[in-house]
């Protein structure tokens, strides 16, 4: 427990006020900002960092459908970022064009150093590592990072999230447990003021979020008194890692996973009726909208 970066100290310090605990992804979850980032911020600059001008309808179709369309939808940017190279190398049309495609050897290589993924890892990591590889990635991370600070702003929470986070903050420690770099957490719950609600907004810099989850209620509140909402199988993921229980917010149906959440699910955590044949129903919704191949290699195999 004591093997934390100092980052993540507010959440292993902190101290239960409520028997329940509740941790809430933020992009795609609590906001609607994942289309905007990964198609207006992500995207152009995956192409032109990575020099992908000439497949960008491909790279384009790549991006959206790891980051936004599939099973690893909320994934860390690094490993989604690998995975997009990958797709990219292995699809026919991007082959018969003849365009290198990087197999981001070094950037793996970083992804594997046990560093965290985040620009602070990546910053320790070139400061041991030089590699003209892992300053093109620097810049690419970077510049996703000014463009997300400058576009994304004005994206009001979901409905139902307000009433959600009031109803919830005299029963429940609440934590926002995010994969998003902690600035861009805190300027986006700040600037629509529902940061007040939540004791701590975990980003990436503090772990990955099943280490928030394990740093901030592990061990702290019963399991079932622990509840993740999330939008991404990850989430689901980081819930079961730590015996926690999970809502669903279902992509493209997020305004009526919040109306129920907010009118059905938290009433059910607190009084005891959540865990059971009521997650499992909701769990089994959720998964059938995320798929594991792309829509183009279903093509492919139909022709």
């Amino acid at each position: 427990m004591a093997d934390y970066p100092e980052s993540a100290r507010p959440l292993a310090e902190l101290k239960p006020r409520y028997n329940f605990f509740v941790g809430i992804d933020s992009d795609g979850c609590a906001f609607d900002t994942m289309e905007i980032k990964h198609k207006e911020c992500f995207c152009p600059n995956t192409i032109n960092h990575w020099d992908l001008q000439a497949v960008s309808k491909y790279a384009r179709e790549a991006v959206e459908f790891v980051n936004l369309y599939s099973k690893w939808r909320g994934i860390n940017r690094w490993p989604a970022l690998v995975m997009v190279f990958d797709l990219l190398r292995e699809r026919p049309e991007a082959i018969a064009l003849r365009v290198p495609i990087t197999q981001a050897a070094k950037v793996r290589e970083f992804m594997a150093s046990g560093k965290p993924l985040s620009n602070e890892g990546l910053k320790a990591y070139m400061a041991e590592h030089r590699d003209p590889e892992l300053d093109r990635a620097w810049a690419w991370t970077a510049g996703v990072n000014t463009t997300i600070a400058d576009m994304v702003h004005g994206v009001p929470p979901f409905p139902f999230v307000r009433e959600s986070l009031q109803m919830m903050e005299t029963q429940a420690d609440m934590v926002v447990v995010s994969a998003t770099p902690t600035e861009a957490l805190i300027r986006e719950w700040e600037e629509h003021d529902i940061a007040r609600h939540v004791r701590v907004i975990a980003g990436q810099e503090m772990g990955s979020k099943k280490q928030h989850l394990a740093l901030a209620a592990k061990g702290k509140y019963a399991p079932d008194h622990i509840l993740m909402i999330g939008d991404a199988p990850g989430d689901l993921e980081a819930a079961r890692a730590n015996g926690a229980l999970f809502f669903p917010v279902n992509p493209g149906h997020e305004d009526e996973s919040w109306e129920r959440f907010y009118k059905e699910a938290f009433r059910r955590f607190v009084n005891g009726t959540y865990k059971g044949d009521y997650e499992a129903g909701l769990i089994g919704d959720f998964q059938k909208l995320l798929p594991e191949t792309p829509p183009w290699k279903k093509s492919a195999a139909i022709g």
